[in-house]
């Protein structure tokens, strides 16, 4: 790892509502919720009420009445995004993509060139403020991990610098749930063993966290408690999957709203994996149930292939094997994941002439043209496909 604290984790502060309030002036200082049946954002005016990300919207109005509540619009949001990577780009030389709002940055070696760590994330803030108008926090350390917590210590619109020489100092007074990988089971099972900040988690050493998370969990979680963190930032290489997901809410849905929402998944990640010129063999159904637990399954194909038509069977059979599991404990949360890819070019396709696979293609060619919501499949017509989520590129 670097003695010098040099890692810069650059984060967008509540992205979607702060897009909304750049272009909407009226909206700056006031509670705003983007999404109104399931809360995809909340400016930090809206979570001062306890609104947060992924809470039924019935409920974040009954916690803030006043609150302005927008559609999302995916466009603006993907067009920020990639606004703001251009700042990170032209910052340093060595970017890493963490979702379409945050990345990490490494300085090194800049110093002679742009300054000091400091001076440089200063400066990168006030260029995404100027060139993109939104506000961005970041934190600087010596480990990526540090720099993430760091950033979010921060939050909102701060700059916060982690010393080499007090990252203990600064860390182990936090609450557990600011651990990498500390969600809400994880959480539970700490408090209930009597732990509750990051230097408790320290002490209890690495054996009893085994034996309370697991032993992959319990490493992990020993380590980070350590700032133990050795990975370099660097840019990322092609995707090993190509997935999408839509909260459900706490309402009860029915097989029939699911299989919808599935579908929808299924259609915009072919497309995905099509456009990236990939294709997939194994197909993996994500679920959250309502007790916040969480189950995958998957099926691997004999051929790898990009055809809708045959990867929304392979996925509505396995939704159809977890039907007994949904009805017991509810659902909240659908995924699917296409792993296994393998470019198109390196696979050689013996195929047969195929009018569904033939619709692919114009079934993109349309939509790429005209825009998503230009021709849509029958079962889908008149449904609420959901929210389709910006991405970073394929």
């Amino acid at each position: 790892m670097s003695t010098r604290a040099t890692i810069l984790h650059a984060d967008l502060d509540s992205f979607y509502a702060s897009v909304e309030q750049r272009d909407a002036p009226h909206l700056l200082g006031r509670p705003v919720i983007v999404g109104g049946g399931v809360v995809l954002a909340a400016s930090y005016e809206a979570k001062a009420y306890g609104i947060r990300t992924a809470m039924g919207g019935g409920q974040a109005r009954r916690l803030c009445p006043q609150a302005v509540v927008v559609s999302p619009r995916m466009a603006a949001y993907s067009e920020a995004s990639k606004a703001v990577f251009r700042v990170f780009e032209g910052t340093a030389p060595e970017v890493e993509a963490l979702s379409i709002d945050e990345a990490f940055l490494d300085v090194r070696g800049l110093e002679h060139i742009s300054g000091t760590p400091m001076e440089i994330a200063g400066r990168l803030r006030v260029q995404v403020r100027e060139q993109v108008g939104l506000p961005i926090t970041v934190g600087i350390a010596r480990t990526k991990f540090l720099a993430k917590v760091a950033s979010r210590v921060a939050k909102p619109d701060g700059l916060l610098l982690v010393p080499p020489d007090s990252e203990l100092e600064f860390l182990h007074p936090l609450p557990v749930e600011y651990l990498w990988g500390v969600g809400r089971v994880t959480a539970a099972k700490l408090h209930r063993a009597g732990i509750t900040t990051v230097a408790e988690v320290a002490e209890v050493g690495e054996s009893l966290l085994v034996s309370l998370l697991g032993r992959a969990s319990g490493r992990h979680l020993s380590a980070l408690a350590n700032n133990h963190d050795p990975r370099p930032v660097h840019r990322r290489a092609r995707r090993r999957s190509i997935g999408a997901q839509r909260a459900l809410g706490r309402r009860e849905r029915s097989s029939e709203e699911i299989a919808t929402a599935l579908t929808a998944l299924v259609d915009r990640v072919t497309r995905r994996l099509r456009g990236a010129g990939r294709l997939c063999r194994t197909v993996v159904l994500r679920l959250r149930f309502s007790d916040y637990t969480r189950a995958t399954r998957s099926y691997t194909m004999s051929d790898a292939t990009s055809h809708t038509h045959t990867i929304l069977n392979t996925a509505l059979d396995l939704l159809r094997l977890s039907e007994p599991a949904i009805r017991r404990r509810g659902l909240t949360l659908v995924g699917v994941a296409l792993t296994n890819l393998v470019d198109q070019g390196a696979v050689q396709l013996a195929l047969p002439f195929d009018r569904t696979r033939e619709l692919d293609a114009a079934l993109d060619s349309i939509r790429d043209r005209f825009g998503s919501g230009a021709i849509n499949r029958a079962a889908l017509v008149g449904r609420d496909p959901g929210i389709s989520v910006p991405l970073l590129p394929d």
